[in-house]
């Protein structure tokens, strides 16, 4: 900053325009808490239907999130302004009082274009002596005014890369960013760029201490969106594979492997959510990084121009952390692109590491050398991604690949999407953990993706209030992964570890698997089970084959039993509802109503008993007790997120899952069902004693009537319908009536899944 620019400044503009940016941020605070108290729960709280179910609801959930951004991102502006103000003011006075006191010294200070000069006060004819005599004060008259400007101008310069960053970092709608001044807002700037020198540096010249530092720097600044953009920037798409694949090379990385092997799992972590982070910058530089990121995928990037790819690198840097869609899909696309060329469109498995090869995952659940374990990791974090890629085509008809059908009685080639070519005809390559045992990653991951990509959240997560409806995209992967298990049960059955998965997902569109198992020719059932987006539509067959699967799996059952019994309690209260507007009923008679429910749900549970049944009969009461502590472990994640959903309505109908969430509310049907079976479930899990097969048929059965007749009154009473006195045991009747049905329906439609003990 020149001498006379802050000599003269006149700060009057800028108190304005911070007065303004003040403004703003209270404005928008207000704005914030209306569009979140007023329109956002608002949205959550009404009956969507159709394009609005999936669209309107979506778009007030994020238009109410831009309010928050906006306010935090004026927030640290406001704040940017005002502290660089409130030193620029400092640094004039500081300035202001030096000059005065060496003018009280006979000193005078002269300012020009790029500089400043400091002379005694006299005539020129005798200024060479004066300012030898004075050499001393005049030195450290200059070396103040320096200092001063030199403080003044990295306060400015600072607030100029901050402010730049900021506006950088989202070219549509605001970023959110949160800082407390503009010091830390710098701080973080240039923490990203020493920490990404250090990453540059050849491997074997990175020290243990360097590691210290640059893991837990990566650490500190999690989900600090500047920083990240900044440190992914500076280093650069090729530097983020060289680092990686140069520290996981025992040749070249060898000192701090073994200082530090034991440690590279967290840095793997904290390098994977920074360029996530990074990722959702639009920034240019981070565009540049994700255009280059994906072009290196089928790029050596190994010693000597040899592998890894820089898709094997890169997707074991992609398991933790909320990736950005569009890089996503785009890197899905190159990683099929690469992932045919190696395969020969299939034909052949590919990825095979052999015992020379380095590790690119640190985790210890597999080697990382199949660049389509981590990136699926990454999708099960990303469900819009994850839609579309499973969407993606792999291979076309017109392409050359072995891939076939019989069409007319010939076989002819066939189209694979992204989903029928991972899911059923992929030859996964042989991995192992660091136990030595076959590792179950890739398949493990791939189930939690299409949980994602199915379900519209995270895997591993519950729909909340805002997890928009099931979309076209959804409901169609939906619909071919029931027809696949359907047509290939042992696709799950052989890799049990992908049941938890499937089960979650058919938790969450027991609607359409209730509709498809009431074989309603004329959709009179789809006011019974009213659905709020798009309907993934099955047939009973393959519905029957799909909940007998999940039923072989303790954690997949589980998902499924609760979600069934807290779908039937919300079904119930909301057509016993006096107020429900006619367009919405079922019929005119409340008992067939609940009849229709009730056997429903019976045959549901009853399918899943039997796929149950099949396992113990095999494995021992062992197991049976695993069945019952994965259900009760359910109520440590209903009790865990009470209050997430509320109110009985439309929203609760549609969402199973939400609505087991939302069971906690005491006194409601759902409420009381999950209840007893909890109870009955921790009792059965804790028990020494285990039935006989013959009693297992019978008992659950039994209990399903009880909860079954239980949620009927409890929803009557709620309703308060004292003209219904028999509810309960109509309900009863009926859920029986299911329940039996299904052993009909398994030995008609399942009867090849089933072995004899």
């Amino acid at each position: 900053m020149d001498l006379d620019a802050l000599r003269t400044a006149d700060f009057g503009l800028l108190d304005d325009a911070i007065d303004d940016w003040s403004t703003m941020v209270t404005d928008l605070e207000t704005m914030m808490k209306a569009a979140e108290e007023g329109l956002h729960r608002a949205a959550n709280k009404a009956n969507w239907a159709g394009v609005n179910a999936t669209v309107s609801k979506e778009f007030i959930g994020k238009t109410a999130g831009e309010f928050t951004d906006a306010h935090s991102q004026a927030s640290s502006i406001h704040k940017i302004l005002a502290d660089t103000r409130d030193e620029l003011k400092l640094y004039k006075g500081q300035l202001t009082g030096a000059i005065e006191r060496g003018r009280q010294k006979n000193l005078t200070v002269i300012g020009y274009e790029g500089g400043f000069s400091v002379t005694t006060n006299v005539p020129p004819e005798g200024r060479a002596a004066q300012d030898k005599d004075n050499k001393g004060d005049i030195i450290a008259l200059r070396d103040e005014i320096q200092g001063i400007l030199d403080k003044a101008t990295e306060s400015d310069s600072t607030a100029a890369t901050v402010l730049l960053a900021i506006a950088d970092q989202s070219k549509l709608g605001f970023s959110d960013v949160d800082y407390s001044d503009r010091d830390a807002a710098a701080k973080a700037l240039k923490d990203a760029e020493d920490l990404a020198d250090l990453a540059k540096q050849k491997p074997e010249d990175l020290s243990p201490s360097e590691f210290d530092r640059l893991n837990k720097g990566l650490k500190d600044h999690a989900g600090d969106e500047l920083f990240a953009q900044r440190f992914a920037g500076h280093l650069g798409a090729q530097g983020t594979l060289d680092f990686w694949t140069g520290l996981n090379d025992p040749h070249s990385a060898w000192k701090v492997g073994q200082a530090r092997g034991d440690q590279f799992d967290d840095l793997q972590k904290n390098l994977s959510l920074t360029l996530a982070t990074a990722s959702q910058s639009d920034g240019a530089d981070m565009t540049t990084w994700k255009s280059n990121m994906v072009d290196l995928v089928d790029k050596p990037v190994g010693r000597n121009g040899g592998f890894p790819l820089g898709g094997q690198v890169m997707s074991n840097l992609m398991r933790w952390g909320d990736y950005d869609d569009r890089f996503l899909v785009d890197y899905g696309d190159k990683l099929i692109e690469t992932e045919k060329k190696f395969t020969s469109n299939g034909r052949h498995g590919a990825w095979g590491r052999t015992g020379g090869d380095p590790l690119l995952n640190r985790t210890g659940t597999d080697s990382g050398w199949d660049p389509m374990t981590g990136y699926l990791k990454a999708l099960s974090n990303s469900p819009d991604a994850a839609t579309e890629f499973f969407n993606g085509t792999f291979v076309s008809k017109n392409e050359d690949h072995d891939f076939t059908q019989e069409v007319d009685g010939k076989q002819v080639k066939r189209t694979l999407s992204n989903f029928d070519y991972l899911f059923e005809e992929r030859d996964w390559p042989q991995d192992q953990d660091d136990k030595g045992e076959d590792s179950i990653a890739g398949r493990n991951y791939l189930a939690a993706a299409l949980e994602a990509a199915t379900t519209g959240h995270p895997a591993g997560e519950l729909p909340t209030a805002d997890t928009p409806p099931h979309n076209a995209e959804q409901a169609k992967l939906m619909e071919s992964l029931v027809s696949s298990i359907s047509e290939k049960p042992s696709r799950i059955t052989d890799n049990a570890y992908m049941g938890d998965s499937i089960g979650q997902i058919a938790s969450e569109y027991l609607p359409d698997i209730n509709r498809a198992m009431t074989n309603d020719a004329d959709n009179d059932t789809n006011r019974l089970f009213p659905i709020s987006g798009t309907e993934a539509v099955f047939n009973h067959r393959d519905v029957t084959r799909l909940l007998f699967t999940v039923g072989q799996n303790p954690e997949g059952y589980a998902a499924v039993e609760v979600g069934q019994k807290a779908y039937m309690g919300n079904l119930m209260e909301h057509h016993l509802d006096p107020h429900l507007p006619e367009s919405e009923r079922y019929a005119k008679g409340e008992q067939f109503v609940i009849e229709r429910i009730a056997e429903g749900s019976g045959e549901v549970t009853g399918t899943l008993a039997q796929g149950r049944a099949e396992v113990v009969a095999h494995e021992g009461e062992g197991k049976d007790k695993a069945y019952a502590h994965s259900v009760a472990q359910w109520k440590n994640v209903i009790s865990g997120t009470v209050g997430t959903l509320t109110g009985v309505g439309t929203t609760l109908i549609v969402s199973p899952a939400g609505g087991a969430v939302a069971g906690g509310v005491a006194g409601t049907a759902t409420s009381v069902i999950l209840e007893e079976l909890f109870k009955d479930a921790e009792g059965q899990a804790k028990s020494n004693a285990g039935p006989l097969m013959g009693e297992h048929w019978e008992q659950g059965l039994d209990r399903n009537n009880g909860y079954t007749e239980r949620a009927a009154e409890t929803a009557a009473e709620n309703r308060n319908r004292t003209d219904l006195p028999d509810v309960g045991e109509w309900a009863s009747a009926a859920a029986q009536r299911g329940f039996i049905r299904s052993g009909t329906s398994v030995s008609a439609m399942a009867s090849d899944l089933k072995t004899d003990v």
